[in-house]
């Protein structure tokens, strides 16, 4: 007689993470210049926003944590922000919270070369599919603002799918 254990199913993709312009970023942010979208289509996830923004910002692999303190260390001395300010309010992983719902979570901040929101959404689809979206809205201030912007969005299109990613292999 064969005995088979039950495993849990584990969240599979149904579509691979994909890029689409994200044509709401004015709304998201009032005069944005740049905005994108990455998706990706899940089936056996249970988890709202909040859950999924977790997955998605909460860790970062170790490759993604080297190019941040990279990063901080080259704009530290021209004075931008490098994350979270102490005392600012709720955020998960090195991103503020400016708003949260079931279905979709609003981060970002201000700073003076530039603004940002990240958009989390989790839109059902049909049979126990769900569309997890990641979009990015930016409003550039000055040259310095329009320059950082065009050196991350190379990293941006790399880090982004990758983190998004894990939602399936946090698991």
């Amino acid at each position: 007689m064969c005995i088979t254990k039950h495993r849990p199913s584990r969240p599979q993709v149904v579509a691979k993470s994909f890029a689409k312009p994200f044509a709401q970023a004015d709304r998201l942010l009032p005069g944005a210049n740049f905005g994108d979208t990455y998706a990706l289509v899940v089936t056996g996830l249970a988890l709202d926003a909040v859950g999924v923004s977790q997955q998605v910002f909460g860790r970062q692999p170790s490759w993604i944590k080297w190019l941040l303190v990279l990063r901080n260390g080259i704009v530290t001395p021209f004075g931008l922000k490098t994350g979270p300010e102490r005392g600012s309010g709720a955020h998960i992983g090195f991103l503020p919270i400016v708003r949260q719902s079931t279905n979709s979570v609003v981060f970002g901040f201000d700073d003076w070369h530039l603004d940002f929101r990240v958009l989390l959404e989790v839109k059902e689809r049909k049979s126990a599919h769900h569309e997890i979206s990641v979009s990015t809205a930016v409003k550039t201030h000055n040259l310095v603002g329009s320059s950082y912007l065009a050196l991350v969005k190379p990293f941006h299109r790399i880090v982004v799918p990758a983190m998004l990613m894990q939602v399936v292999s946090g698991h």
